[in-house]
């Protein structure tokens, strides 16, 4: 791919999914920023992945900061190539025992702050006439899983969200689309799994490769998303699970 002076945002960016992507996309020399609010983390990946990593310290939630934000990375970086909005939290829990502020805390990081972030990204990628917004959803929105009733509630609003955004936006040059992984090792899965060995025998299960993904096979998709190679893609919700969504 041609990805030479690209810029990329990646929300989530010291752990997990968004730190694989983030590796595999400075490896492919694109400049990456790493939205966080672990510090320590994000050090980390810095101390990692060296100088195209640029960690930023910052709370998505905090909606009202956003546009100064993009508008100092903007002037500082002179563009904003790509934008992964990947930073997400969980909750399990029974439906009827969810609050109503622990279902909008949920809506917020996962929903709401990708909608504002993007919304800013995309006046200045309007102004460059090309980007490419990767958002990162979850088997959640496609089909029923129990227990995690606002974390399904957001994701499947994020595909709705990816395919609105990429017909509204295909004609200023603008890509839009959305990775669903499926069960993938991370130190969050792991801790979820290991508490549930039944639910974890389930997901295996179903998933015809018979085994969980790795963070790799996120960032190799999101790579070549972000790539010339997919110039001709947009508004698709891809599963990278295994088979599991369709998985008996």
């Amino acid at each position: 791919m041609s990805s030479k002076n690209k810029i990329a945002i990646v929300t989530g960016g010291g752990s997990g999914i968004g730190l694989a992507i983030t590796e595999k996309f400075t490896a492919n020399n694109i400049t990456t920023i790493i939205l966080g609010r672990d510090e320590n983390k994000l050090q980390s990946a810095k101390d990692k992945l060296g100088a195209l990593c640029v960690p930023v310290v910052f709370d998505i939630n905090n909606l009202s900061e956003i546009p100064a934000l993009i508008e100092k990375l903007y002037d500082e970086f002179g563009a904003l190539n790509i934008l992964v909005n990947n930073a997400g939290i969980n909750l399990k829990k029974e439906f009827t025992e969810v609050t109503d502020e622990e279902f909008e805390r949920i809506i917020k990081t996962n929903l709401t702050a990708a909608f504002s972030l993007s919304r800013e990204v995309v006046k200045k990628m309007i102004e460059q006439g090309n980007g490419c917004i990767i958002n990162i959803s979850s088997m959640a929105a496609q089909y029923g899983l129990p227990k995690v009733i606002a974390y399904s509630a957001s994701k499947t609003a994020i595909d709705g969200m990816t395919r609105a955004m990429a017909v509204e936006l295909a004609p200023k040059g603008i890509r839009v689309n959305s990775i669903a992984p499926g069960f993938i090792t991370t130190d969050m899965t792991a801790k979820a799994f290991n508490a549930d060995v039944e639910r974890k025998n389930k997901a295996l299960s179903r998933t015809p490769m018979g085994k969980m993904g790795e963070t790799i096979d996120i960032a190799e998709t999101a790579l070549f998303l972000a790539s010339e190679a997919a110039k001709f893609i947009t508004g698709i919700i891809l599963p990278v699970d295994g088979g599991n969504s369709i998985g008996f």
